[in-house]
């Protein structure tokens, strides 16, 4: 037995087998061969292997996730069955008497460059689908071991290095019971998915990787942060037990679900969710969401091939807004960047991605995509409560550029025929300190803001928030933070507008306090977070908060403002 503490990402008790989580070694070297019919025979094995896993890929696909991610792997069967492609390699075989796996490399790579120099957009992007297909193979063809998180069709616990966004936003919460990361924190997207699809997490244990065996038993205690190794049998019900507590706690929470948010002395917040997907709104509606103040368009974009169509967007958006039911729905445009990547973009690596070509800046240069997303939303606005939220802004000049190409394709979709909704918000991202500090000029233009508190903690102390080494300085209870979040709800509050929080922050029950003291009108948070906070609000008087907010503002360290809030708290 082994025990290994990390960082509580997301809450919850999950035991179950480990599953490893690794990217094999694609590397191949070129090898010749003396009987290249041995080749042929383990080239067609491959073939034959890879296309029996894509068609119960596809047909698992089309029963769990519809036809629409369903024809993803259609695309991949049509390309392993290109006569021009096996052809290729199987020549390539016989007359230059190399490897198998070096003929499939090789000639891949040459179809990939092909695709890629296409003038068509559509063409271009089946290199992705290509690249996928060589691997796939190639796994056979090197005896490697590897499957796709989407795969997965048994109860397990997933142990990685780290799992990128597009991983874990392929995860089914019906096998994948919790998840182990050597790498991130409680703001990394892995974590933030985790809890947005409610599994329980542990992540930034720096060695659970090199620990586990595929099979071994394991415990992650997503409460307290810890993974546990081939537990006793007396620990594994032990933490049964634990795991029975914190559900009966939720079942406790749940009787909050229809009740509004309001403090002790009768103030009335609002508490809505983060979002990723449409799916994700039965988990905002289970625990009494009063909104979506967060919805993540960007995944709409991952774990794809291609752009997302207009009508693809138009669906989604249509379907959170509906089952809504009405109450506010936050939609963030395309945020795309940093450590949020889209292969089929093909974008330049960078040196420092968080400070780059991201988010607002990428869908100012490419319209095409930015004008795609905006009428697929101006469209989706008549069936329910929009709001649209524009990410990553750090002038006024983007935000009216940004408003002008939605005004435009307003007047172009009204010219079409189509209604839209006279009644849809128009806000920003707070993420850049520049944002803040100018909130006062900001607030005569927007109607609302949002706080990223995830981005806007990582800009003003100048610490990568994905960089262990300086975690130290992810500091949500500075007073410089505290200050700017104060700076912009004052500023917003002057000229009569809301501001809500959408940054990990505002599901946090040490900031709760400082920020109903501080005015925050919305607190957007994983759905999972949401009935511990009402629970904890109502408990709080906002009159208190204010003054202890006020203390706090005053005060010269994180450290002394966490004490400052469990004195109240104790």
């Amino acid at each position: 037995m082994l025990k290994i503490d990390g960082i509580a990402a997301s809450p919850g008790v999950a035991i179950a087998p480990a599953f490893i989580l690794e990217n094999p070694d694609f590397t191949v070297h070129h090898r010749e061969v003396s009987d290249p019919e041995a080749e042929l025979i383990r080239l067609d094995e491959a073939l034959s292997k890879s296309q029996q896993e894509l068609e119960n890929i596809k047909e698992r696909t089309l029963q769990e996730l519809g036809e629409k991610k369903a024809e993803i792997f259609e695309s991949h069967l049509l390309i392993l069955n290109d006569p021009d492609l096996i052809t290729t390699v199987r020549d390539r075989i016989t007359t230059e008497k190399v490897s198998a796996e070096y003929a499939m490399n090789v000639t891949a790579q040459e179809f990939i460059a092909m695709f890629e120099n296409m003038k068509s957009a559509y063409l271009r992007e089946r290199a992705v689908d290509m690249r996928d297909i060589t691997k796939r193979v190639l796994i056979h063809l090197l005896g490697l071991t590897y499957v796709n998180p989407m795969e997965i069709d048994k109860e397990v616990i997933v142990i990685a290095e780290d799992l990128t966004p597009s991983d874990t936003a392929q995860l089914n919460r019906k096998y994948v019971k919790g998840f182990a990361a050597n790498v991130g924190g409680r703001t990394s997207h892995s974590a933030i998915m985790a809890r947005s699809l409610e599994i329980p997490a542990v992540v930034g244990t720096k060695e659970v990787l090199g620990q586990v065996k595929n099979g071994d038993l394991i415990i992650v205690d997503g409460l307290d942060g810890k993974v546990i190794i081939n537990p006793t049998s007396d620990l594994v019900e032990e933490y049964k037990e634990k795991r029975d507590k914190h559900l009966q706690q939720i079942e406790e929470w749940k009787q909050l679900r229809g009740v509004a948010t309001t403090s002790a002395d009768g103030v009335h917040v609002e508490l809505a969710a983060n979002i990723g997907t449409p799916n994700d709104v039965t988990g905002v509606v289970e625990n009494g969401g009063e909104g979506v103040g967060l919805y993540r368009s960007e995944f709409l974009y991952m774990g794809r091939t291609e752009l997302p169509s207009e009508e693809v967007q138009f669906n989604a958006y249509k379907t959170v807004l509906e089952k809504m039911e009405g109450k506010p729905v936050v939609v963030r445009t395309l945020d795309i960047g940093g450590d949020k990547e889209l292969p089929y973009l093909d974008m330049p690596k960078e040196m420092n991605p968080f400070l780059g070509f991201r988010a607002i800046r990428l869908c100012l240069e490419r319209q095409d995509i930015f004008r795609t997303q905006l009428r697929a939303l101006l469209r989706a606005s008549v069936y329910g409560n929009l709001r649209i939220m524009f990410p990553m802004i750090a002038t006024l000049d983007e935000f009216r550029q940004a408003k002008a190409l939605l005004l435009e394709e307003k007047a172009n979709l009204e010219s079409e025929g189509v209604t839209i909704s006279d009644t849809i918000q128009l806000g920003i991202m707070v993420e850049i300190p520049s944002t803040a500090v100018l909130a006062d000029q900001f607030a005569k233009e927007v109607d609302f803001f949002s706080i990223g508190t995830n981005d806007l903690i990582q800009y003003t102390m100048a610490a990568d928030r994905m960089n262990e080494r300086v975690s130290y300085l992810y500091q949500p209870y500075n007073p410089a933070i505290l200050r700017l979040v104060k700076m912009v709800i004052d500023a917003a509050h002057k000229e009569g507008r809301w501001v809500g929080m959408c940054g990990e922050m505002a599901g946090d029950a040490t900031a709760i306090p400082l920020l109903l003291g501080l005015g925050l009108d919305e607190f957007s948070m994983s759905a999972t977070s949401i009935l511990p906070a009402r629970s904890q609000i109502a408990k709080l008087s906002k009159a208190d908060m204010q003054k202890l907010a006020a203390e706090a503002l005053q005060l010269g360290t994180a450290e002394e403002v966490v004490q400052l809030v469990r004195n109240i708290k104790a």
